[in-house]
């Protein structure tokens, strides 16, 4: 019984590793897209567009651990939130490297031509999403429901840069008509980050949950 329980307790420590692996994965593939637009470099985002295989990997092997772990230790109370949370983050860090991907692919978009606008409000955007990852699996190792809660604020901050950006882009394509297909691809590299944004903040839920049984996804959230 004794190695059992040891056995499953390795498994937990491979499953927050796999989650960690992966967040730092994303993370890096955040910022790498968003530096592809930054420098018009095509060749930093075909790196981003490459190494997503490997995330998507990464969840599939997630997956196949929290299943196994599900099917064949019966985990009771905090071992099993724990291992159904790992799951869903999971799914939430892999679509996170997909929206980097998405950006990635607007970067190469917009490199054969000269950038609309000087960039500041996204590289904003770009660098508080990255941080709203890294908060949100920080508080999943560390079991941390109030640092979690402080993403709400965040993804406020998030939404305000998505308006900002887009709000002047679609002034400027107002003015100017020939300026769509330069200014559209902005306003969507604007929406992925909001919506990485987002996915940080379903993390953050899960942890609440995970933290103290409490799910919090569709009623009101407590700081």
């Amino acid at each position: 019984m004794k190695d059992g329980r040891e056995h499953f307790h390795q498994e937990l420590h491979k499953l927050n590793d796999l989650i960690l692996k992966m967040g730092a994965m994303v993370e890096k593939a955040i910022y790498n897209s968003v530096d592809a637009l930054k420098k018009n470099n095509p060749k930093i985002a075909g790196e981003v567009i490459a190494a997503d295989d490997q995330v998507d990997q990464l969840e599939l092997t997630v997956d196949d651990l929290c299943l196994e772990l599900l099917a064949t230790q019966q985990p009771m109370a905090v071992d099993l939130r724990f291992i159904t949370t790992g799951m869903r983050i999971g799914s939430d860090l892999e679509r996170i490297g997909d929206l980097a991907v998405d950006i990635a692919q607007r970067a190469v978009e917009l490199s054969t031509q000269p950038l609309l606008k000087p960039l500041e409000d996204i590289p904003k955007m770009a660098e508080l999403a990255e941080k709203m990852v890294h908060k949100a699996l920080d508080s999943f190792v560390k079991r941390d429901a109030a640092l979690a809660r402080s993403l709400w604020a965040d993804e406020e901050k998030a939404d305000g840069y998505r308006d900002l950006v887009t709000d002047e882009l679609t002034a400027i394509i107002a003015r100017d008509a020939s300026t769509t297909a330069r200014a559209l691809p902005l306003i969507l590299i604007a929406r992925h980050l909001e919506r990485i944004a987002d996915h940080a903040t379903n993390i953050a839920e899960d942890v609440v949950y995970m933290a103290e049984g409490k799910v919090i996804k569709h009623g009101p959230r407590q700081v």
